[in-house]
């Protein structure tokens, strides 16, 4: 704990808490495809076009749409360490880090 001792701001890297499998409208934040009405009752959140027809013929690497979010490495930079308490092993930093409650982080210098 003394390596914390006269340091100013820390990088703490988590895992990011895992949502499972999400559409486009929590994952990317889509709109829908437009107003529900004349029996669209089941566009409201789906992506719409994702692509072209016989020309490419596929779809492209990036495009947004449904699938795993969460349970990534994040890490949250400049976190300023209020205290360092050595006899009970705690970095007290402000801001907020990555991860659900108790999980493990790492911090860096």
């Amino acid at each position: 704990m003394n390596l914390f001792e006269n340091t100013e701001f820390v990088d703490v890297v988590g895992t990011s808490k895992g949502k499972g499998f999400q559409g486009v409208v929590k994952r990317h934040g889509f709109g829908g495809v437009g107003q529900t009405t004349h029996g669209q009752d089941d566009r409201a959140r789906k992506p719409g076009s994702i692509g072209a027809c016989s020309y490419p013929a596929k779809v492209f690497k990036g495009m947004r749409m449904g699938g795993q979010m969460g349970g990534d490495r994040v890490t949250t930079q400049n976190l300023k360490v209020l205290k360092v308490i050595p006899e009970h092993n705690l970095i007290l930093v402000k801001g907020s880090v990555a991860g659900c409650n108790g999980s493990t982080l790492l911090i860096k210098k």
